[in-house]
Order: structure tokens, then sequence, then C-alpha cells
């Protein structure tokens, strides 16, 4: 099977089973969802789930955010990961929010990496889940996944290497959806050390599943002479 085979399988299958997919980061607007994508950095949704309730309460405003203290800020969201340096983080974004965007979340990918505490792929996340633009956010579940789907060469050692094949493949309309979709099967079906192939929807064009195939019909081959 070859590569565009595998997309039009790929897009088919989410298109029908997935076709509204929606981030796991509990939000209401933009500005709270560019805290918790900064607090989800090398953390699992859920924690941030869990402690950003009180932080936007506290402070429901760029506003109130901009004025608030590190100390403030840590004691609530002390319990995800790097809290001290999320804490900055968070605070610093607030206020260039406010300072030099009139309070309101750009669109722009590179106007959103100037926030502190957002790199490219927590720009891409934003402007995908809010603005709706085809931008592929490439986190370590998109990365494992397009690879093992057959999605992006072996050659593509690098997350913005991944993230121009998939945006190059993908139509432009499935692009913010895709990303939801290769995150939520490698979250839940195609883990990192053991992957749920058993019950795998979709293994009928994965490569990883194709490779392990045809090395297990070698292995026998081998051994039956």
């Amino acid at each position: 099977m070859n590569k565009k085979e595998r997309y039009k399988l790929f897009i088919e299958y989410f298109s029908k089973t997935q076709p509204n997919p929606k981030t796991e980061l509990h939000y209401r607007n933009p500005f709270e969802l560019v805290i918790a994508v900064i607090l989800s950095a090398q953390c699992t949704d859920k924690r941030v789930n869990l402690v950003t309730p009180k932080l936007f309460e506290k402070f429901p405003t760029p506003e109130h955010l901009a004025n608030a203290s590190y100390a403030e800020v840590f004691e609530i969201i002390k319990s995800v990961s790097y809290p001290n340096n999320k804490s900055k983080h968070i605070v610093e974004m607030a206020k260039k929010i406010v300072q030099d965007y009139g309070s309101v979340v750009p669109k722009d990918i590179k106007e959103l990496q100037k926030l502190p505490g957002v790199g490219r792929k927590s720009a891409n996340v934003i402007a995908s889940v809010i603005y709706s633009q085809p931008a592929m956010a490439v986190d370590t579940h998109v990365f494992r996944v397009s690879k093992r789907l057959g999605l992006v060469s072996e050659n593509a050692k690098t997350p913005l290497a991944v993230e121009k094949e998939l945006v190059k493949n993908i139509p432009k309309k499935y692009i913010p959806h895709a990303h939801h979709w290769l995150i939520l099967h490698g979250r839940y079906i195609c883990l990192a050390k053991k992957p749920l192939c058993e019950i795998c929807q979709i293994k009928h064009f994965c490569k990883f599943i194709e490779k392990n195939q045809e090395k297990n019909t070698s292995n026998t081959d081998v051994n039956e002479i």
C-alpha cells in the first residue's frame, strides 16, 4: 500500500467515526485555551484540567492575570510539571497580550509564538482549535502515530519535518481535525510502549502492523528451511 492510499483511508475512517473531534483541554475562550496549552507542556490534559478551574476563577481576564504575582499563580498550578517556569510564562503571556494585542489572543502563528511559553507546537494548537486554521501541531502522539501508520517517511526525524509532510498530504479542511485524530488515537489506542493493535480499527492500513507481519512471515520461512 502506498502513502496516498494510506492518507485516503485515514481521512475516510476518521471523518466517519470522529467528524468533530475536540481538544480534551477545558476552556471557555481563547485566552483560557492559551493558558491551558502552556500548562499542558510535558503534562497530561487531565492534570491541567484539575488546576485550571481555580486559576480561571481567580484570574478571569488577561488584565487580572497580568497583575498577578508569580507566587499567586504558582500556588494554584504547583501540581503540574515545571510550575515555576509556567507561573512566569502565563503571567508574562498575559502582560504581553494586554500590552501588545489589546487583550485579544492573536490569530497569526508567528505572533502567537511571541507569547512567553508558546512555541511552534503550542501556536499551532491555538491557531487550529480557536481559529480553525490549517495548522498541524506535532506532539509525541502525532509524531509516533503518523510514523507508525506510514503517513510520513522514515526520513522525517523532527517534529517540523513530520508537520510539513502531514500538511502537504492532508487537505486543508481536514488538518485541524487530523491533529486531534492522531493525538486521540495515540493517547488511547496506539500507545507508545504497547500499542493496542488487537482492538485497533485502522490496522488494515497501518505500516507498523504491515512490517511486523512481514517480519513474522520471514522468520517462519527461515524456521521451516
